[in-house]
This record gives C-alpha cells, structure tokens and sequence, in this order.
C-alpha cells in the first residue's frame, strides 16, 4: 500500500484507540472528551460500539482514481455507481512541469470545503497524489467530490457518487383500447429494497391503486426488475408511468410514456386514402362528361346548320317556282 505523506495540504491524524470511543460517547450521548483520563465505563456505550464495529467493519471498500495534468483543458468526471454503505478511497493524480511545493490541494463536497483531514498528499517525481477517504453510510454522504490542484490554472477533477439509474422504454409504448399492457423497469446488476409505481396526475406523481386486481398486477421475475401489467385499456388510461426503486442510500425512477389508441385511429389513414380516391374518380368522371358534351356541340351545330341550310334551300325553291306559275298563266291567257 502507498504511504502518503504532507505536503501542503492538511495532514491526517495520527490512528488512537479513543478516536471510536469518542464517536461513541458522541452517539450514546455520554459526556467525555480526549482530555479525560479515564473513559466512562458503560455498558451500554459498550455495546453501542460493538454494533457500530459490527456493522461497519465487513463494508466493501470501492478504489476510484482520477489522473490529471498542467495541461487538462476539459473538466475530469468520474461517475460512480453506489447501492449500500461501503468505504470509499479517492485518488486523484496530478503531472505538473511545475514545482509541486508551490501547488496547494484542497477537496471539496458540492461547493462545501471538505476540512475533516481525512485526506492525504503524497509526491513521486514531478506526479502528486492525494487520496480521499471516508465511509458512506447514508443518502447525505453521497454526491460530488472534487480534488482541486491550484497552481497558475486550477485543475479540477469530481468523483459523482450516485444511486444505480433505472432502464425502462424510452421509446412510447403504444396499445389499443381493450387491450393488455405491460411495463418493465429494470436496474442492471443492482437490487433495490423495494419498487413502486406512479402514474403522473398534471403535474403530481400519484401511486398507482394495486388493490385494483382487475387493472393493475404488479410483480416482476427478477429482484433487479419490476412489471406494471395493466388490464382493459382505455383512452384515460395513456400518460406518464413511473417506476420508483429504493436502495440502501438513496433512490432512483424512470419514466415510461403509454399511448391508448382506439380501433378508428389506424383506419383514418386508410379512410383519407379512399376519400382521395374518389374525388380523383369523381374529378375524371367529371372531366369526362364534360369532353363528351363538347364534342356533342359541334355536332349539333352542324346540324342545326344543315337543317337552316335546307329550309333556306325550300324557300329558294318556292321563290323560283312562282315566277313560273306566272309565266304558264300568262302564256295561258
């Protein structure tokens, strides 16, 4: 294991035995102090610190590092994923061309300066290393945890420490009026302590009734994996669903959107597809006639003009006939 040594940054102090007794006494609520001579000697304060050894004692421990340079122009991120309480050693690595005694390293939590000495510098060449660690127990530990080299430019890089994120459809789900649906949420490689689901009312999250057995059933295969099946689908029953998983120190949720769609809705385009159907055959029908009506006014004209011909044709005739019939009378005479 590396051996860590001040530079400038805060020291850590020195392991004693009255460190967990203190934390104790702090705990149980029993006055004592480091300047006291004896600590007190209780029963209860005795087994108060036999739970916490007990429970805290077999915690994993979780190894993250982060590496840096002079010469980083981009933030250094390093997420995280946590479900139980364990032990947490952060290192970050900083190569600088610079002098490493003018560098000051500070950690911080959020925008909080961390100040509890519970970090350590260490240098190796023209390379410093400071280490972070602690014990995360509870939702408040967890979050973002930066170690900051300041030298001429500062350089940062954060550790986010957060709960599993939830995989559910991200797509819509869309189903039909009548029918039956089902959504998964699922948390890969992790197993939260219990699952819920909600259903979006506006602007409000409201659990879903599961003592409604004839339209919802909720159970999954899998501790990793929950189902929401919901029976007699209807249009009121489309929005936003969520699923809810708890973990030991925090908790996490996903959204699915469900889509209930009636019978009609699939046959609109069909039907718009049949309604341009027959305006196009009723506008070629139209367009039709109407040629063929064109085409019988010429020939009606024609024939109206053949008809006029022929009576002007008669009159003619007759015209020319009467000074005959005179000629005949007068020869007659």
């Amino acid at each position: 294991m590396r051996v860590f040594t001040g530079l400038r940054g805060p020291r850590a102090p020195r392991a004693s035995s009255a460190w967990p007794l203190l934390l104790v006494c702090l705990i149980a609520g029993t006055p004592w102090s480091l300047a006291d001579s004896d600590p007190p000697d209780s029963a209860f304060t005795n087994l108060v610190g036999e739970e916490m050894m007990a429970k805290y004692s077999n915690l994993s421990l979780e190894i993250h590092s982060i590496s840096l340079t002079d010469k980083s122009s981009m933030l250094v991120e390093k997420n995280i994923t946590l479900e139980k309480p364990s032990n947490m050693e952060l290192t970050c690595q900083f190569t600088t061309s610079g002098d490493l005694n003018s560098i000051n390293i500070t950690w911080k939590k959020g925008d909080e300066l961390l100040e509890n000495n519970n970090y350590l510098i260490n240098a190796s060449g023209n390379t410093l290393y400071t280490q972070y660690t602690f014990t995360i127990i509870n939702s408040k530990q967890m979050g973002s945890y930066s170690c900051f080299f300041e030298e001429e430019k500062e350089q940062k890089g954060t550790f986010n420490i957060k709960v599993p994120e939830l995989h559910g459809k991200h797509k819509p789900l869309i189903t039909y009026v009548g029918d039956s649906t089902v959504l998964v949420c699922k948390c890969e490689h992790c197993f939260p302590t219990n699952w819920t689901w909600y259903r979006s009312n506006g602007s409000v999250q409201v659990p879903v009734d599961v003592h409604m057995n004839d339209k919802y059933v909720i159970n999954g295969k899998h501790a990793n994996e929950t189902r929401l099946k919901i029976m007699h689908l209807s249009e009121e029953d489309g929005g936003s669903y969520w699923c809810h998983a708890i973990f030991q120190l925090g908790e996490s949720e996903e959204h699915i959107e469900l889509v209930v769609l009636s019978f009609l809705v699939p046959l609109k385009p069909f039907l718009a597809i049949i309604a341009e159907v027959i305006l196009l055959v009723a506008f070629i029908l139209l367009c039709e006639m109407y040629t063929q009506k064109k085409k019988k006014h010429p020939e009606e004209g024609k024939e109206f003009e053949q008809i006029e011909q022929l009576k002007s044709d008669d009159s003619n005739g007759i015209e020319n006939n009467a000074p005959r019939h005179r000629k005949i009378e007068s020869g007659n005479q």
